[in-house]
């Protein structure tokens, strides 16, 4: 049980570094302006996270095997010998690294995506109101142009 505790592990952290690599991915693609790219990407890291989350839950099955009532891995260090404690140690530890990581990235592909969606909204604004008739009365009710009075009615002689 103690192998299929270690493998779990192993495997978790090569997901972990997976994720790393697809949320560099994704923030390039973001830099380049191809959202069909970053949807791909977003795709590959959700099903990712799927698989990391069930990996997860198997482990802490079993733990709870081996050990009734423990969740984590270090609950099980008074029952293992040095040598696979210092491992487990270590696959913890690059875990923990490999997540900071992970949230740093996706901290700043979040940030991007967002300074895009703003820029983009106020884009669409202001095209909007470039396009948009400057003077509300400029149709009738009919949706015929309206005639504007003639702004020289003084000079003409008609009061």
């Amino acid at each position: 049980m103690i192998r299929l505790i270690e493998e779990n592990l192993v495997r978790q952290n090569k997901a972990m570094m997976l994720l790393y690599v697809l949320l560099e991915e994704e923030f390039s693609r973001l830099n380049q302006g191809n959202p069909q790219g970053v949807s791909q990407v977003e795709l590959s890291i959700q099903e990712l996270m799927r698989q990391v989350a069930a990996e997860r839950r198997s482990l802490r099955a079993m733990i709870g095997t081996l050990m009734p009532g423990a969740v984590r891995v270090r609950e099980l260090y008074p029952t293992l010998d040095q040598e696979t404690r210092g491992a487990f140690d270590r696959m913890l530890e690059m875990l923990d690294v490999t997540e900071q990581k992970c949230g740093v990235q996706a901290a700043k592909n979040n940030e991007m995506a967002m300074a895009l969606f703003d820029q983009s909204s106020k884009l669409l604004t202001f095209m909007h109101n470039q396009i948009k008739p400057k003077n509300t009365g400029a149709y009738a009710s009919s949706g015929r142009l309206a005639r504007a009075p003639n702004s020289a009615r003084l000079l003409t002689g008609r009061l």
